[in-house]
C-alpha cells in the first residue's frame, strides 16, 4: 500500500491525517461552548424555556465532540515522540512549556467545570451553572490561545536563542507567546470556529424546519445561527485579509504558492483558477483578473509581487496543495456571505423560517466550515514546508530515525481505527443533530418573529428546574 514512500513522507502523511481529524473537534467545541453559554445566559435572563431546551439538546453534542477531541489530541503527543523525536528534542524547551500551560490552565478549566455544566443544574443552581458553562467556554478559548501560540511560533519564531546542543531555548516568553503571526492566527481561527459552529447549527435547524416550519426550538436556533453567519462572515473575511498580509511579510514564499505566482512581476493578476505545473514553473488553463493580485497584496495595482523563482526549489513549499486548498478556503468563505445576507432580507420580510430555498441553502452549507478548516490547515502547514520551524529547522532534520515500514504500519492502523471510531462518533453526532430539540411535538406556527422574540409553550417541565432567582436547587 505504501511502497515507494520514505519514512519522512509517511510521517508527514500520518501527522496530516490525524490532525485533519483532530482539528475539527476542538474547533466545533470552541463554538459550541460559547453557544451553550449564550443559551444558558438567555434562559437565565428571560426564563424562556426554549433556550433551556436548546441548551439540553446541544450540550449532549458538545460532550461527544469534546470527548472525541480529547482522544484524537492524545495521538498528537504520541506522534511527536515516535515520528518527530528530533523536532521534540530541539524545540522542547519552547513548545513543551506552552503545551504545559495549555493543560494546566485551559484544559483543567474545561475538565473541572464540564461535569457541572452537563449534570449540575439541579445541584448547584442556575447561577453557578451559568458560571460553570462560562468557565468551559473560557477554557476552550484558552486552549486555542496556547496551542495557536505554539503553532504560530513555529511559523514566526522569535524570543529564543540556540544552546550548545542545537536546541531552541527561551529568551523572552512574551516574544515567544505573542510572536508576530499569533494575534492574526488566533483571531482567524476563533472566528473560523464560530462560523463552523454557526453553519452546523443552522443546517440542523434548517433540516428540522424543512419538516416542520412550526418547530419553535428549531426556529430559534436557525435564527441565532443566521445572525452569527451574517455578522461574523464579513469580519472573518477582513481578518483573513489581515492574516494574509501578515503572512506576506513573514512567509512570502507561502503567499507566492497560494497565489500561484512563479514570476516576480508588477501588476500581478489575481488567479481565480489554474493548474500548477511545478516541473515547468508555470500555470496552465489560467483564469485570472488582471492587476487585482497586486492591489490585494500590495494595495497598489502596479505593486510588485514576488514569485517562487526568487527562492531555490528546495526552499519552496509544494505549490499544488497550497494553491488549491487556498481557493477552497476562500471560495467557501465568500459563499458563506450568501446565506447570511439572504437571511437578513428574509428576516426583514418576516420569512426567515418559511423560505425553503434559504433553508435548503443553509442545509447544503452545513459542512462548509469543516471543509474550510481543513483547507486552511493545509494552506498554513503545507505552506510552511520545507520547514518545521520556519527558516530555522527543516522537516528532513526533524524526523525520528525510524524505518519506513514501521511508520507505514502505524499509519495503516491509524487510518483503520480513525475511520471506525471517529466515523461512528461523527455518525452519532449527526443523528443527535437531526433530532428535534427536546423531543417536543410540533406546535402552532407562531407567525413572523424577532430573532430572540418567540415566547413558546414550555418545551420542558419547568417544575423540575430551579428558578433562576432561587440561588440553588432544592
Amino acid at each position: 500500500m505504501f511502497d515507494g514512500f520514505d519514512a519522512i513522507l509517511l510521517a508527514r502523511i500520518q501527522f496530516a491525517f490525524t490532525i485533519a481529524f483532530h482539528i475539527l473537534f476542538p474547533a466545533f467545541s470552541i463554538g459550541l461552548a460559547s453557544y451553550l453559554f449564550v443559551l444558558n445566559a438567555l434562559w437565565l435572563r428571560t426564563q424562556d424555556s426554549v433556550y433551556l431546551t436548546l441548551f439540553d439538546h446541544w450540550k449532549k453534542i458538545f460532550a461527544v465532540t469534546f470527548a472525541m477531541g480529547v482522544v484524537s489530541g492524545i495521538v498528537m503527543s504520541y506522534q511527536l515522540g515516535t515520528n518527530w523525536s528530533v523536532f521534540s528534542d530541539k524545540v522542547g524547551p519552547v513548545i513543551g512549556p506552552l503545551m504545559g500551560y495549555e493543560v494546566l490552565t485551559a484544559f483543567f478549566l474545561e475538565a473541572g467545570f464540564l461535569g457541572v455544566m452537563l449534570f449540575g443544574l439541579k445541584r448547584v443552581g442556575p447561577g453557578l451553572h451559568l458560571f460553570a458553562t462560562g468557565m468551559v467556554a473560557i477554557g476552550t478559548l484558552g486552549s486555542a490561545f496556547w496551542i495557536l501560540s505554539a503553532n504560530s511560533w513555529m511559523h514566526t519564531p522569535t524570543g529564543h536563542a540556540m544552546n550548545a546542543v542545537g536546541q531552541f531555548v527561551p529568551v523572552s516568553w512574551f516574544e515567544i507567546i505573542f510572536n508576530p503571526s499569533f494575534p492574526y492566527r488566533l483571531v482567524h481561527m476563533v472566528l473560523a470556529a464560530y462560523l463552523t459552529t454557526a453553519f452546523a447549527i443552522g443546517a440542523a435547524g434548517a433540516y428540522r424546519l424543512l419538516r416542520d416550519e412550526s418547530d419553535v426550538a428549531s426556529r430559534r436556533m436557525f435564527s441565532m445561527a443566521m445572525w452569527m453567519a451574517a455578522i461574523v462572515t464579513p469580519i472573518q473575511i477582513f481578518a483573513g485579509d489581515l492574516h494574509g498580509l501578515n503572512t506576506l511579510k513573514h512567509q512570502p514564499a507561502k503567499v507566492a504558492a497560494m497565489e500561484g505566482h512563479y514570476e516576480t512581476r508588477r501588476g500581478a493578476p489575481l488567479v481565480l483558477f489554474a493548474v500548477p505545473d511545478d516541473a515547468n514553473e508555470t500555470l496552465r488553463y489560467t483564469v485570472e483578473i488582471p492587476k487585482l493580485g497586486s492591489l490585494i497584496l500590495a494595495h497598489d495595482v502596479n505593486g510588485q509581487v514576488k514569485g517562487l523563482k526568487e527562492w531555490a526549489r528546495e526552499d519552496r513549499p509544494p505549490v499544488a496543495p497550497v494553491f488549491f486548498a487556498f481557493r477552497i478556503m476562500v471560495g467557501l468563505g465568500m459563499m458563506m456571505l450568501l446565506p447570511g445576507l439572504w437571511s437578513l432580507l428574509r428576516r426583514w420580510q418576516g420569512r426567515l423560517h418559511t423560505d425553503r430555498a434559504l433553508l435548503r441553502a443553509a442545509l447544503v452549507m452545513g459542512p462548509s466550515g469543516f471543509i474550510a478548516l481543513v483547507a486552511g490547515w493545509i494552506v498554513t502547514e503545507v505552506g510552511r514546508q520545507p520547514y518545521t520551524v520556519y527558516g530555522l529547522l527543516r522537516t528532513v532534520d526533524s524526523v525520528s530515525p525510524i524505518a519506513a515500514p514501521a511508520v507505514a504500519i502505524s499509519l495503516a492502523a491509524f487510518v483503520i481505527s480513525y475511520i471506525a471510531i471517529f466515523g461512528a462518533g461523527a455518525f452519532y453526532v449527526l443523528r443527535l443533530m437531526g433530532q428535534r430539540p427536546g423531543g417536543a411535538p410540533p406546535g402552532d406556527d407562531p407567525g413572523p418573529i424577532r430573532s430572540a422574540g418567540i415566547t413558546p409553550a414550555p418545551a420542558v417541565d419547568e417544575r423540575a428546574i430551579p428558578s433562576p432567582h432561587s440561588g440553588a436547587a432544592s
